[in-house]
């Protein structure tokens, strides 16, 4: 195995750095349009393996922000992780992740996510599942066939403004979704997704949702539908059906959770539930200390040791004492193993992951053994940690 050196990614090889992502993602970038592209790369989040002097594989850590149970958590993003094939198995990948461990924790990024190119690669180093998407195709003849809603539709182009302030409030209502800036708005959504946005203004007049969506071969491609009540469900679901004279179907991503094909007259749409990210805590202790715990039912406070089992992470792997007051405000103290005799909960860093993100109860991570513990700390956790719903909507 050649040795190797991990560092900053500099502009002057901003260039070496595109075609290795071209190559890896079997992409091309038209020539009018690199110059474009690598002036969105940002020399503090690209990291590179080094080999000899040159590039040999390539990372990005995003700098983003994400929603977990209504509460604001910095979060890095891991993106367009490439090698060179003569350089694959070297342990390049490796050494790039726990790089990306080590910055994450020095800027505070309690949580990480990325897009898996295989989920059994990246659980070895600790990420886990967190969220699925559902996917619809409706053929035209099946949309839901609703009256005219009170409210009405405007065609509003890139006012990032109106839609992110609707958007904010749909996003605070699930776990995983991004906290969007202007940036994203346009480079993420608009640049990257050709179509139109039209808002809903319910019948008091307040703008309550929107779609932005593209027609195309006659097919209506939703790129994304928010909406913060069931009018403006309606009214933006009328507003497609309305397009029947030029599509065929319909295609949509959705929550997981999403029940629309029960308010069809007929529910049998074609629907694919597919995994989607993937999340990690970065740093145990100032994730549960800014975790929003529910307050417990009566009884129920009290102490509990949580025992991290995390190999890329050394900081994460031991005993954290966890001491809960009934309005749910919890203390954490890393302690030595053994130091308190309060019961013991014990998993390794992904299942802890999944449990927190929301997307696994902690009742089913116990009866399938990815959670040990007696039953009683294991009901604690139950009733602390809060439900909700994970999504992502984006794609980095």
């Amino acid at each position: 195995m050649k040795s190797f050196v991990i560092r900053h990614i500099p502009k002057e090889h901003f260039q070496d750095s595109l075609s290795l992502s071209e190559f890896a993602f079997q992409y091309e970038v038209p020539k009018e349009e690199r110059e474009k592209k690598i002036s969105l790369l940002k020399e503090k989040e690209c990291w590179g393996a080094y080999v000899d002097g040159k590039l040999a594989a390539r990372m990005t850590v995003m700098d983003l922000h994400t929603w977990l149970y209504g509460k604001r958590f910095a979060m890095g993003g891991i993106a367009s992780v490439a090698t060179w094939p003569e350089y694959r198995r070297g342990g390049l990948v490796s050494g790039l992740l726990s790089n990306a461990l080590q910055v994450m924790r020095e800027q505070g990024q309690t949580l990480s996510y990325l897009h898996p190119f295989q989920f059994a690669f990246y659980r070895k180093f600790g990420w886990e599942t967190y969220t699925e998407t559902k996917q619809y195709e409706i053929p035209t003849s099946l949309l839901p066939k609703l009256p005219h809603q009170p409210g009405r539709i405007v065609r509003v182009g890139r006012d990032i403004e109106l839609l992110n302030s609707i958007y904010q409030q749909y996003a605070t209502g699930y776990n995983g979704t991004l906290d969007r800036d202007d940036a994203w708005w346009n480079n993420r959504i608009f640049n990257a997704k050709k179509g139109t946005a039209a808002v809903y203004y319910d019948a008091s007049g307040s703008p309550s949702g929107y779609v932005h969506y593209e027609v195309k071969n006659q097919v209506c491609r939703i790129h994304e539908l928010v909406y913060l009540h069931q009018e403006a469900w309606k009214g933006l679901w009328r507003f497609i059906a309305d397009h029947d004279s030029m599509i065929e179907k319909v295609t949509i991503s959705v929550p997981a959770d999403d029940r629309m094909s029960y308010l069809l007259d007929n529910p049998r749409i074609k629907q694919e539930t597919i995994p989607y990210f993937m999340a990690r805590i970065v740093d145990v202790k100032p994730f549960l200390e800014q975790f929003p715990f529910a307050a417990t039912r009566e009884g129920l406070e009290g102490s509990l040791r949580l025992r991290v089992t995390d190999a890329h992470a050394e900081w994460n792997d031991g005993e954290f004492l966890l001491e809960i007051s009934p309005d749910g405000h919890v203390h954490v103290e890393k302690m030595t193993e053994g130091e308190s005799s309060a019961p013991v909960i014990a998993c390794g860093i992904g299942t802890l992951t999944a449990m927190l993100m929301g997307y696994q109860r902690p009742t089913f991570l116990h009866e399938i053994e990815r959670l040990q513990g007696d039953q009683e700390s294991v009901r604690l956790l139950e009733s602390i940690i809060p439900k909700a719903q994970t999504y992502l909507p984006d794609f980095f």
